[in-house]
């Protein structure tokens, strides 16, 4: 656990990183950090993120990595809800959101603030901790649902063939080895980089150059810098790399590139083939979720084979295709995707454990995605059973938002939906039914909901209904309402 990290272009030293993160582990523990506790971050990528996620780590505690778009209302109830007894988020955020930490909750900022005690001050005053490294938890991870509240997702301590069974998935989907040159820009309080980071930060002998952002030359520039071999993007970023013009792209070089992961979104299999013709067979992409990891793997070789395919089953991974009634359905049958793995440890929902129990048929869960399996045993997804939208790898549940937007004065019903997006694969739309007598605007619409959500909840476009469709039951059809969207574009999620 000694990375060597790069960050804004200076770099850390190995041996001085690790201090710190030991330092960290010490402080927390000062602070009644331990096994089972939960540390809040709501920290933009640095290695601070990083550094206080490994310390939570040594000491068995849960990390929660918080989006740090949320506004006070979301971010209360997460703190609230993940029982929390530290939280460090950057100073400006701070500033912002005002007081919303629950009663009993310590508050650090991550830089110097008149406000709030800075983190880094305590934690360089504080000797290294010198006890051995407690059974890990990993990160308690809120993801939303469709009652429109986020569940904190809640894992038990794993054994030692588990901790074996998942350091060989990580070998498998994002190539994780000693001496790997890895980048990641992605937002580290979304679940599949930060596993990246932590995985890698593992590695011996390892380079982790951790951007704040994305941007698409600076990824080409750094590459080839730093001889990067490994890299975690997602298909939003593939879209902006292949924007670029000819002449930047010929700038650099990219040879020494062995492996990139990809997960969150699906890619578009033309997208995909564009990037396998310029940077090689590197480009790999697994499908998974939050509560049940990894499933599958596709890498350049199958991608070009069996266009749209999510892949096969990883090492340890069980697939089944069920009907409504449970039954397992034959190859080419679409149905809803259960899977049973060794590598990850039981979990559960922070304080709505029914939902937990409602995704198991015989051992097996599922997150409601509706898919086949081919005669070679390659996934296909085909659609969500229920109405997440996936923009840019990241998960938005329509609920939510609903929730949020029917108690805007002046709205009688609404229904949030995702629509084609070219650069984020899916965006969102707001179809709202109006009071009698009452006139909105789009404008006020979003108005609304950015005072109260974060802004990539937020739908670009908004239509107004005098009625909107319904089931017999009287549920909206909001099936009705996407179908005009996504027809020509030859394909559904």
């Amino acid at each position: 656990m000694k990375p060597t990290i790069v960050f804004e272009g200076r770099r850390e030293d190995p041996e001085v990183f690790f201090e710190r993160v030991l330092r960290s582990a010490a402080a927390l523990q000062r602070l009644g950090i331990g096994e089972g506790s939960v540390v809040a971050l709501m920290l933009r990528n640095s290695p601070l993120a990083l550094e206080l996620m490994l310390a939570a780590r040594w000491l068995g505690a849960y990390w929660c990595p918080i989006n740090w778009h949320f506004k006070a209302d979301e971010l209360r109830h997460i703190l609230a809800d993940c029982g929390a007894t530290l939280f460090v988020a950057e100073a400006d955020l701070l500033e912002a959101l005002g007081d919303v930490a629950p009663a009993g909750v310590a508050v650090f900022c991550a830089a110097p603030s008149p406000a709030f005690e800075a983190w880094p001050p305590l934690r360089d005053a504080t000797p290294p901790l010198a006890e051995p490294a407690r059974p890990t938890r990993g990160p308690m991870l809120y993801t939303s649902g469709t009652t429109g509240r986020p569940k904190g997702i809640r894992r038990q301590p794993p054994t030692e063939a588990q901790i074996a069974a998942a350091q060989h998935k990580m070998r498998q989907v994002i190539g994780a080895a000693p001496g790997m040159r890895a980048l990641v820009s992605a937002p580290l309080y979304h679940s599949a980089p930060n596993g990246y980071v932590i995985s890698a930060a593992q590695q011996p002998d390892a380079l982790l150059v951790l951007e704040a952002r994305f941007d698409a030359e600076a990824t080409l520039a750094l590459i080839e810098q730093h001889r990067l071999t490994h890299a975690y993007l997602v298909p939003t970023m593939y879209v902006r790399l292949l924007r670029l013009p000819d002449e930047v792209k010929r700038r650099h070089d990219l040879s020494s590139m062995r492996f990139v992961a990809s997960t969150g979104s699906p890619c578009p299999a033309d997208v995909k083939r564009a990037m396998i013709d310029w940077w090689g067979p590197v480009i790999h992409e697994a499908y998974g979720s939050s509560e049940l990891g990894y499933m599958t793997l596709l890498d350049s070789r199958d991608a070009l084979r069996k266009p749209g395919a999510a892949g096969r089953a990883l090492d340890g991974v069980q697939l089944r295709i069920l009907d409504d009634a449970g039954r397992e359905l034959p190859p080419g049958r679409p149905g809803r995707i259960f899977v049973r793995q060794h590598a990850l440890t039981e979990f559960s929902y922070v304080g709505n454990d029914t939902a937990r129990r409602e995704m198991e048929v015989d051992g097996h869960l599922t997150m409601g995605d509706v898919g086949y399996l081919d005669g070679e045993g390659f996934l296909f997804i085909v659609d969500r059973a229920s109405d997440m939208v996936i923009s840019g790898g990241v998960n938005i549940y329509p609920a939510e938002i609903e929730a949020v937007l029917q108690a805007m004065p002046g709205v009688a019903d609404c229904a949030v939906f995702g629509i084609p997006d070219a650069e984020f694969g899916e965006g969102l739309a707001a179809a709202v039914q109006c009071v009698p007598g009452v006139a909105l605007a789009a404008a006020d619409v979003q108005a609304f909901l950015k005072a109260r959500l974060a802004g990539y909840k937020v739908p670009s476009m908004i239509t107004f209904h005098a009625e909107l469709p319904r089931e017999d039951t009287g549920k909206i059809f909001k099936r009705l309402l996407r179908a005009p969207y996504w027809q020509g574009t030859g394909r559904s999620i």
